[in-house]
């Protein structure tokens, strides 16, 4: 099962960069075309009562902000999370996360493939959990592929995503690769003037570093999103998120709000 999600993944990735590159003088360029190419950029900020992740439990009332940029189809992210205790874990190191994601958007097909480095090792590490350590057997960084697919149904705006650990520390006892696969399913709606998202997520096989020795349902979650109006010009997003976690027997209730331009 592992290698044939290898596979998988290697060829999705080599298969992304694979698509010929068109020049801007080879066709003509409409204004939506041209607004479309230009460089956006995203900067927020979240405040969150604690830090859940896939289901699991990470840290309490976290910090995580956002940049971003993207032109076309194509984006880069950068995502982090910071505590407020600097000794928050059992290795009395403060809890900090920093993610970068590569993502492309194939046009109005649905489908997304993206490539991500997430690092988690925290505060005050060892020499191993350094950032810039990146050796196969020493670095604290995952590495992971994710494809995602949006249903083309207007009333049915399901979307299902697949990810996977394919390089970095998620490796087993031999020191091989595990890799460590997440299927997440996402579908959101309105009640009112708040917005809902029902979330499943689910481990396909074993996996230590979800903490299942094979399929298991570890994320199941209602999220409600609504703004509370502060002036005419401002409205400040707050949400609230009910999560369990049926593989650990777990269950999480999250608040927070969303700072944005």
């Amino acid at each position: 099962m592992k290698s044939i999600v290898k596979k998988i993944i290697w060829g999705a990735v080599i298969g992304s960069f694979s698509f010929p590159v068109m020049h801007a003088e080879s066709f003509p360029v409409t204004q939506a075309q041209e607004d479309e190419n230009k460089i956006k950029f995203a900067v927020q900020g979240d405040l969150v009562s604690s830090y859940i992740w896939r289901g699991m439990y990470q840290t309490g009332a976290s910090f995580p902000p956002t940049f971003g940029l993207s032109v076309g189809g194509f984006s880069l992210t950068a995502w982090g999370s910071t505590d407020f205790d600097g000794n928050s874990s059992a290795e009395g190191k403060a809890n900090k996360e920093i993610d970068l994601t590569a993502a492309y958007a194939f046009g109005n097909s649905g489908l997304t493939l993206s490539i991500a480095d997430l690092w988690w090792a925290g505060e005050n590490g060892t020499n191993n959990n350094k950032y810039f350590n990146f050796k196969s057997h020493e670095t604290a960084h995952h590495f992971e592929a994710g494809l995602a697919y949006i249903l083309p149904v207007e009333k049915f705006p399901l979307s299902i995503a697949w990810y996977t650990m394919f390089a970095g520390q998620d490796k087993d006892e031999k020191g091989d690769q595990n890799y460590s696969s997440y299927i997440e399913l996402n579908y959101p709606f309105s009640v009112q003037k708040v917005d809902l998202n029902v979330t499943c997520g689910i481990v396909p096989y074993e996996a230590p570093q979800y903490c299942t020795n094979g399929f298991a349902v570890t994320n199941v979650a209602l999220k409600g999103t609504t703004a509370i109006k502060v002036t005419d010009s401002f409205s400040l997003p707050i949400f609230a998120q009910a999560i369990w976690n049926p593989r650990l027997e777990n269950a999480h209730l999250v608040f927070g709000f969303t700072l944005r331009p």
